[in-house]
């Protein structure tokens, strides 16, 4: 199996930590630790290694399925690794809509065969039945991400159930990705609540503000829980017992989190939607923390737009190139307030020079 390298991440990793303002984080502002009660006991294996029953069980009735139908991870991105090697085989196929997070596109091919099905810009919108034309005897999964990374948009329900829908007459599974989907102000069902073919994974990394935790599920049916508990021997055997305590308390209140969360969300969506038309660039107005914004004239790529901003200005953005847009940028508004007016102060300064 040989995996491409992860292009955003890699960015990041040259730039991120000489930087001012992280002006591409994807999920929303960070909770103190203080908020929670921080002392897990014992810092032993969760035991069973597939999390705790009951919280499993109460994350499961979210999805109107039972304890065993839902898996502990290390963040949704352990929870996608997972769902992946459970569900393609060296010569199955899969089918993904993009642009995605790289991850969702690169780990299926990594191990059998990819069809992109693009979604359409400016309104990003899909064609269901490019989806089914894209379908094979061998496709055994087909991948979607809800609200999607890097573009915001919020696929409704009749479009994602049409996906389910194609997927599983040609008994192919579902996974969704829907890390952002408690971001939105009415959320849709999730895919694992539509049928036997649908796998969700999330974390309360995008939504909660608990990247730290390192802490997310994958909810499904029982054969590809099973088959992704078996692989997570494999990789980090239990969830961390640090994660599961505070996700547990987050969880319990996450009403008045979420709450705060779109609060927060909808006010530098605001913000950041100021900043796109004071300049005359576009975007598709986003759901969740992301903005999927056009490249200025005078740029070729979002590449090169990224790399003069954080030279000039100690700003990071991220490129569309790493999603295979090169004609668009990242900007995640989701980082506390004042970050994100000086990091748009600062992109103000920039176009204005070079406008």
């Amino acid at each position: 199996m040989d995996v491409e390298p992860f292009a955003l991440e890699r960015w990041f990793a040259r730039v991120e930590h000489e930087a001012d303002v992280m002006l591409a984080e994807s999920g929303i502002r960070s909770l103190p630790a203080s908020r929670f009660d921080t002392d897990p006991g014992d810092l032993g294996y969760v035991i069973p290694t597939n999390g705790d029953p009951d919280f499993r069980a109460d994350v499961a009735a979210t999805y109107g399925r039972g304890n065993e139908e839902v898996l502990f991870t290390c963040g949704a991105q352990e929870a996608n690794l997972l769902a992946v090697l459970s569900l393609v085989d060296e010569g199955d196929h899969a089918v993904v809509v993009t642009p995605t997070y790289q991850s969702l596109r690169s780990l299926p091919d990594a191990v059998g065969e990819v069809t992109t099905v693009d979604l359409d810009p400016p309104g990003w919108d899909l064609d269901v039945d490019a989806v089914a034309g894209a379908m094979r005897p061998e496709t055994t999964l087909v991948v979607l991400n809800n609200p999607n990374n890097p573009t915001g948009r919020y696929l409704d329900e009749g479009t994602v159930r049409a996906v389910y829908d194609v997927a599983a007459d040609n008994g192919a599974y579902l996974l969704c990705d829907e890390v952002y989907r408690q971001l939105a102000q009415d959320p849709l069902p999730p895919v694992a609540s539509m049928g036997e073919f649908g796998v969700s994974t999330t974390s309360v990394t995008k939504a909660y503000g608990l990247a730290g935790l390192r802490f997310g599920w994958l909810a499904g049916p029982p054969e590809v829980v099973e088959a992704a508990w078996n692989w997570k021997d494999y990789t980090t055997i239990s969830p961390s017992a640090f994660g599961q305590h505070v996700a547990r308390q987050a969880f319990d209140d996450r009403a008045t989190i979420l709450a705060e969360s779109r609060r927060l969300a909808r006010d530098h969506r605001d913000r950041t939607r100021a900043f796109v038309e004071r300049h005359d660039l576009a975007w598709y107005d986003p759901v969740g923390v992301n903005g999927f914004i056009t490249v200025p004239d005078g740029f070729a790529t979002g590449q090169a737009f990224c790399e003069r901003v954080v030279e000039e200005e100690s700003v990071v953005l991220a490129p569309g190139d790493a999603f295979g847009q090169p004609d668009y940028v990242r900007l995640g508004f989701g980082l506390p307030t004042a970050e994100l007016e000086e990091g748009l102060a600062r992109l103000d300064a920039f176009l204005s020079r070079h406008g």
